[in-house]
């Protein structure tokens, strides 16, 4: 997996010149996802595995950690389509990870197919079938602010993608009062509108989740402004990493990958 998520972000940032799409993106992702399963879960909306598969809670957060980890891997292969390439990637590894934990071999089949329909189904387009996927879909529009476009931006790639990602100060994930989750956005400025509207807003279409998301977006020294169609959430500034902020190598290279943590482990988001 962190070869994968390497060649990942050689092709995305190294050769692209977009932004992060390796294990940082992977683990940030992962964490929302968590979180959003847990608000829901809370509220009473049960996993679709549990639902349809009559598989635990515990099941549901395997699915949504590990599609969450491999949605992008495709990458390593091409950037186009690359969610039809992450199943490519993605299958033989979810076989490796799952063998020594899952010894059922159907109950072992289950989560192979929910995670790797979480995978294709988080492409903006594809309707997403089961809870997990939408949760998947949602914590990957999420990712939006500033750290995650800082080095393509730094490196003078401006289009309104980068800079409007640039005016995304914070996300952040809470119980809402209507409903199960408030996502509440501070922008520095309107442009990180375009990322609302063009990225989350078509995501939150296909997740599933809209009706039970309420979003607040505020300019800062706005008032807030409630209701805004996209629903949305976050972790308390999950995207603060030392890779993103302080890497010497991501600076200079434009590639978040840290040689600071331990190749052996890995990102722990368990």
């Amino acid at each position: 997996m962190w070869a994968l998520w390497q060649c990942a972000n050689v092709n995305a940032m190294d050769r692209l010149g977009i932004s992060d799409h390796g294990w940082v993106h992977a683990q940030v992702v992962a964490n929302l996802g968590l979180k959003l399963l847990r608000l829901l879960g809370e509220a009473g909306i049960s996993p679709s595995s549990v639902r349809h598969h009559s598989l635990t809670p515990e099941d549901a957060e395997v699915i949504v950690v590990t599609a969450a980890l491999l949605h992008d891997v495709g990458i390593a292969i091409h950037r186009d389509e690359h969610e039809h390439f992450s199943l490519l990637a993605a299958g033989s590894v979810l076989r490796d990870l799952l063998s020594p934990v899952y010894l059922d071999p159907v109950r072992r089949t289950i989560i192979w197919s929910e995670v790797l329909h979480a995978i294709i189904s988080h492409h903006r387009d594809i309707r997403c079938l089961t809870v997990e996927a939408g949760i998947v879909k949602v914590a990957d529009a999420l990712d939006m602010t500033k750290g995650r476009y800082r080095v393509p931006f730094e490196a003078g790639k401006l289009d309104i993608h980068s800079v409007s990602t640039t005016a995304i100060e914070r996300v952040r994930l809470s119980r809402g009062a209507a409903k199960p989750v408030r996502i509440d956005i501070t922008l520095s400025n309107s442009v990180g509108l375009f990322q609302l509207d063009e990225l989350l807003r078509r995501k939150l279409h296909t997740s599933g989740l809209a009706d039970h998301v309420e979003l607040a977006a505020q300019v800062a020294g706005d008032i807030p402004r409630s209701g805004y169609s996209p629903p949305m959430c976050s972790m308390e500034e999950p995207w603060r990493s030392p890779v993103r902020e302080q890497h010497p190598r991501a600076k200079r290279q434009g590639r978040a990958v840290a040689e600071t943590f331990s190749k052996e482990k890995g990102p722990n988001v368990w």
